[in-house]
């Protein structure tokens, strides 16, 4: 997305339990028809995500859980848990009612479809 397109916002909302923010890191492609936004959030699973649109902030938080070995106490850990945290500013150039999130092995992928007046389009020469 471009600068004007999508802007990182910053949040003010403090995670529960003092648990620790991370911010995921985000590649973003654009295609003629939609901006597509790659969201690297390593132990989040699908049904730890949430994905919002509020206004024009779209808004990404993960969660991982610590996992428990049985029968083993943690002595010492050096990959953090915690919670994944980001928001960008949505332009109107994205239609709202077709936005699709899909996550697979730690990666979210949002798909934003833009809207039928911000697709580029050919225009006929006529000559005059």
């Amino acid at each position: 997305m471009e600068k004007e397109k999508a802007k990182t916002a910053t949040t003010t909302s403090l995670p529960a339990k003092n648990r620790k923010v991370y911010v995921p890191k985000v590649d973003i492609y654009e295609t003629g028809q939609s901006m597509v936004l790659i969201v690297d959030m390593p132990g989040v699973d699908e049904k730890s995500v949430d994905v919002t649109l509020d206004r024009n902030v779209l808004s990404i938080h993960g969660r991982v859980e610590p996992e428990a070995f049985e029968g083993y106490s943690l002595a010492y850990t050096e990959y953090g848990t915690g919670d994944f945290q980001r928001a960008f500013t949505v332009s109107d150039e994205i239609d709202r009612e077709k936005i699709e999130a899909v996550m697979k092995n730690g990666v979210l992928k949002i798909t934003l479809h833009k809207a039928e007046q911000a697709k580029a389009r050919k225009i006929a020469i006529t000559a005059g």
